[in-house]
């Protein structure tokens, strides 16, 4: 089992930035792919962007591509989530997920669905003020 834990939330303003983070635990990293995914009131969880374990294999959801991006340090077990020209739909908890990666599934956008996910964190609050 792998454990997450999210940081970096707060409260900006519309057209800010804020980085989140995700340390994971255990020293086998490279071995799952990660995502982002956020959960606003009332709304279903939804996939905001998905890392491959070595760091390619990179998905955005349409609504933060271009504005987000994610990346993962293996050597530090963390991944991250740099959020730029921020929006107030972008108001959410973030919450990081791991997946044990499966080659059959490593070239695909499988690890941007919620379900494909085996651990995940405690979630963050991003809030965009307008």
């Amino acid at each position: 089992q792998v454990q997450l834990v999210e940081s970096g939330g707060g409260l900006v303003q519309a057209g800010g930035s804020l980085s989140l983070s995700c340390a994971a635990s255990g020293r086998t990293f490279s071995d799952y792919a990660m995502g982002w995914f956020r959960q606003a009131p009332g709304k279903e969880r939804e996939f905001v962007a998905s890392i491959g374990g070595s760091g390619g294999n990179i998905y955005y959801a349409d609504s933060v591509k271009g504005r987000f991006t994610i990346s993962r340090d293996n050597a530090k077990n963390t991944v991250y989530l740099q959020m730029n020209s921020l929006k107030p739909e972008d108001t959410a908890v973030y919450y990081c997920a791991a997946a044990i990666e499966l080659r059959y599934y490593s070239k695909t956008n499988y690890y941007t669905y919620p379900g494909s996910h085996d651990y995940w964190g405690q979630g963050t609050q991003v809030t965009v003020s307008s």
